[in-house]
């Protein structure tokens, strides 16, 4: 639960703002909670000689490539476990940057000089621009003596470039306290063009001086970490210790990484501007308000997603040539509340009404005019909660989980009716959230096995979420009998790599054998294709 001070803080700002009226002064309120003011024309400038420690602690990230053009990060922390990052409260510090053609920076591309404003917490965005397409680029940052470890990125092809094939990582919830991100690590070494994170980048939960399930003997965590996150320090501070890991920084040098938030990068299973513990709106969007600038602060994104107070579009498209559309979703800060109390639940009049939505009336629409338009072999949809039907027990009438699409059937109705009415043959949704591998036949009716196959979904299990996990949980059985389009079921931790091309989808399920202990091997415990044109998946 949020400590004193931190609720006594979100409320003394909370008093002051109505949500509508917090709605309208966003930046006001961020500022008046959080300091989340933006970066002054007059900030002074740190002396770069000034810095006797290495700053780049936090490693390097690239992110939402384009044909020309690729967002490179960093983060200036040469004390990451403080406050403030070990550098001036108030401060600008300029850092030289560089994209090369080569990965000793013989054949330089482009390079400049960003700022990096404590007000952003010292974080660097590089829109590096006027690149080639479909190429891989090596980058690097530099801060005084001080030159960060060579981040490797790549561009996307032309938009109407025929491609062979694209492959990517799939990769979600790695909660620190649960385990080592040995799946980073063995993900590194992958040959991936680029990585989908769906979600649960970080988690709220507090952390413990020896790392939780980590048993850490040979360091102590600060004990700011052994709290809930609350307010823009704490996330902050978050970022910075999951960041620190050498497998998720190898994980990020090594490939662009596309982003999307779930739940637990603000709190469990909020739904819009509603937390799970009834608290006022108006006080949770100043959580959210937070949550959601560090989010940013610490992802490889541009500035249109810059957030405005608890407000941000993090809904974005990309295209891969003719052979792929990613519509990347949001689905948490335009849902309705879930029906029925949350948890698994029977469905009924709640949760079936026809006005319940996942994605928002504005997502929707441009997530189903974006499938009207396509012209792309594989339409994607890398997004946060199962997505095919799910129940958990073999009766007719069974429980659903209300936080997944299961519970707001209506908006899954009208995505695939969009898939249908635009003649979309190759429907491909990516999935998170849950902490095992899942491989399912979408449905056009989940109820009806026989009814037409509109797609296939991928869910891929959890980095460290759930600790060691097992091949086959408890619920195997029931889950395999019960939902007979479900084709593939483990519960250990690992990724997915997935490939395209224009013959077929591939979902090659990995795994590792524990994180509660370092240096698991990997397995590829299970592998899928679906053709090009006749959806359903088949054993590889």
């Amino acid at each position: 639960m949020a400590h004193a001070a931190h609720q006594q803080a979100i409320r003394a700002a909370a008093a002051h703002l109505g949500r509508r009226r917090f709605l309208t002064v966003t930046g006001a309120a961020a500022a008046l909670a959080f300091s989340t003011n933006l970066p002054s024309a007059q900030a002074a400038q740190v002396r770069t000689d000034a810095l006797t420690e290495n700053p780049f602690t936090l490693g390097v990230a690239s992110g939402d490539p384009l044909p020309d053009a690729v967002v490179l990060w960093t983060r200036l922390a040469p004390r990451a476990y403080e406050p403030g990052n070990g550098l001036p409260e108030e401060g600008a510090v300029r850092v030289q940057w560089e994209i090369a053609r080569d990965e000793h920076f013989k054949r330089v591309a482009r390079r400049g000089t960003a700022t990096a404003h404590a007000e952003f917490n010292y974080t660097v965005h590089v829109d590096a621009g006027g690149l080639e397409p479909d190429r891989v680029y090596w980058y690097r940052f530099r801060a005084g003596k001080w030159i960060s470890p060579v981040g490797r990125t790549r561009t996307t092809p032309s938009h109407g470039a025929k491609v062979r094939d694209v492959r990517f990582g799939l990769v979600s919830c790695q909660a620190y306290h649960d385990g080592y991100f040995t799946a980073f690590k063995h993900l590194a070494g992958e040959d991936l063009d680029a990585v989908f994170h769906v979600g649960d980048y970080q988690y709220e939960y507090a952390v413990s001086a020896v790392g939780g399930a980590r048993k850490y003997t040979d360091r102590t965590l600060p004990a700011h970490f052994n709290t809930e996150t609350m307010t823009l320090g704490d996330y902050r501070l978050r970022y910075a210790l999951y960041k620190s890991d050498p497998d998720l920084q190898a994980a990020h040098a090594a490939f662009p990484w596309y982003v999307t938030w779930d739940d637990h990068e603000t709190e469990n299973n909020y739904a819009g501007d509603i937390d799970e513990n009834g608290d006022p709106p108006a006080e949770f969007l100043i959580r959210r308000a937070a949550a959601y600038r560090a989010y940013w602060e610490n992802m490889p994104l541009r500035m249109p997603q810059r957030p405005d107070g608890p407000d941000m579009r993090l809904y974005r498209r990309f295209h891969y040539g003719r052979l792929a559309q990613f519509d990347i979703l949001d689905t948490r800060q335009y849902r309705s509340n879930q029906a029925y109390g949350d948890g698994w639940q029977y469905p009924g009049p709640e949760s079936e009404d026809p006005s319940r939505t996942l994605t928002g009336a504005t997502q929707e629409r441009w997530l189903l005019d974006g499938f009207r338009r396509s012209t792309a072999t594989w339409n994607v949809l890398p997004q946060q909660v199962t997505f095919s039907q799910r129940k958990n027990t073999t009766a007719d009438r069974s429980q659903l989980s209300m936080d997944s699409w299961d519970g707001y059937p209506a908006s899954r109705s009208r995505v695939l009716a969009g898939v249908e009415q635009a003649g979309v043959e190759n429907f491909l949704v990516l999935t998170g959230d849950v902490h095992v591998h899942y491989a399912f036949d979408i449905k056009k009716d989940f109820d009806n096995p026989s009814s037409k196959t509109l797609g296939v979904e991928f869910v891929g299990t959890s980095i460290t979420s759930g600790k060691d996990g097992a091949d086959k949980p408890a619920n195997w059985s029931t889950y395999m009998a019960a939902n007979p389009h479900m084709k593939f079921y483990n519960g250990r931790r690992g990724y997915v790599t997935v490939t395209l091309d224009n013959a077929q989808a591939r979902a090659d399920y990995k795994t590792v054998s524990a994180v509660t202990t370092p240096g698991a091997p990997l397995t590829t415990a299970a592998s899928f294709v679906s053709e090009a044109g006749n959806p359903g998946l088949q054993q590889a």
